[in-house]
Formats: C-alpha cells, sequence, structure tokens
C-alpha cells in the first residue's frame, strides 16, 4: 500500500502540470519493476488530440521506452478512473495492474459506468480504485469549478 500512495503521489504531480495549462488535471505514472518509466498529463485541449489522455501518452512512452507495446509487467497509477477509450488502450498494451484514484462518473470503465475489466477479454486487467480518492478527487473538482468561475 505504500507504494501505491508513493506512486499515485506521483500522478498526482503528473495532474497539476495539466492544471497549469488549463487541461482536465489528470495525471498517470507506469511503473516497473518499482521504477517509473513513463508520465503523463492530459494534453487534449493543448494538442487538439482527443486521444491524448494521460494514460495514452503514458502507454506510448512506456512502449517507447521498452520497445516494445506489450506491458504485461507494468503498473499504471492514474488519478481518475479510466474512460472507455483508456481501458481498451490499457488491456490492448496488456498492463498488469491499474490502481486509480477518483471515480469517473460521466465516463469511468471499472466501477461507475461500465465495467469494462470485467469482460472476458484474453487478457486480465488487475484493477483497483480509492487510492487518495479525496485528493485526487478534490483537484478535479476544484479545477472544474474555477472554470465555471471564469465563464461567470
Amino acid at each position: 500500500m505504500d507504494a501505491d500512495i508513493k506512486y499515485m503521489r506521483e500522478a498526482l504531480k503528473e495532474a497539476k502540470k495539466a492544471y497549469k495549462i488549463n487541461e482536465i488535471p489528470v495525471g498517470c505514472v507506469i511503473v516497473l519493476n518499482d521504477k517509473i518509466i513513463a508520465r503523463g498529463y492530459n494534453k487534449r485541449e493543448s494538442n487538439n488530440q482527443a486521444t491524448d489522455h494521460a494514460e495514452i501518452i503514458a502507454i506510448r512512452k512506456a512502449s517507447k521506452k521498452l520497445n516494445s507495446w506489450r506491458l504485461d509487467e507494468c503498473k499504471m497509477y492514474i488519478t481518475l478512473e479510466p474512460c472507455v477509450m483508456c481501458s481498451g488502450a490499457i488491456i490492448q498494451s496488456r498492463i498488469k495492474d491499474v490502481i486509480y484514484g477518483a471515480k469517473d462518473y460521466r465516463f469511468g470503465c471499472h466501477d461507475s459506468i461500465i465495467k469494462l475489466f470485467d469482460v472476458d477479454f484474453n487478457h486480465k486487467v488487475n484493477i483497483r480504485g480509492s487510492i487518495l480518492e479525496e485528493e485526487c478527487s478534490k483537484l478535479i473538482s476544484n479545477f472544474f469549478k474555477e472554470l465555471r468561475e471564469k465563464k461567470n
């Protein structure tokens, strides 16, 4: 559990980078053998790319670092429950474990909207949430609160 908190804090650092550039503050790190091999944060608005979610960016970096699309011994830490696109990429890249912070009641695919990780694909991901949930949730809530205040 201590390692989970340590790496979720690193994912939160990535999320704060997104926050600073007015992106939805979601951060991600990928860990192999107790070492971070890739980091990512949302850049969808900055890059005008629907696929530039934190998880996708981190998967690309990890694949490049390992020179393989198979990330089967890796753990991913994300500040927000993954969406359907990211869940698909996680399954396709064969990531072993996913640990996330806050639930995503609009797009979450583990526990909130659908249970995509329960589908009997040829690869099974170990996934669990609620690690530093309050901290992760508060960061996103504050972001949207500030966004609404700017519009008024």
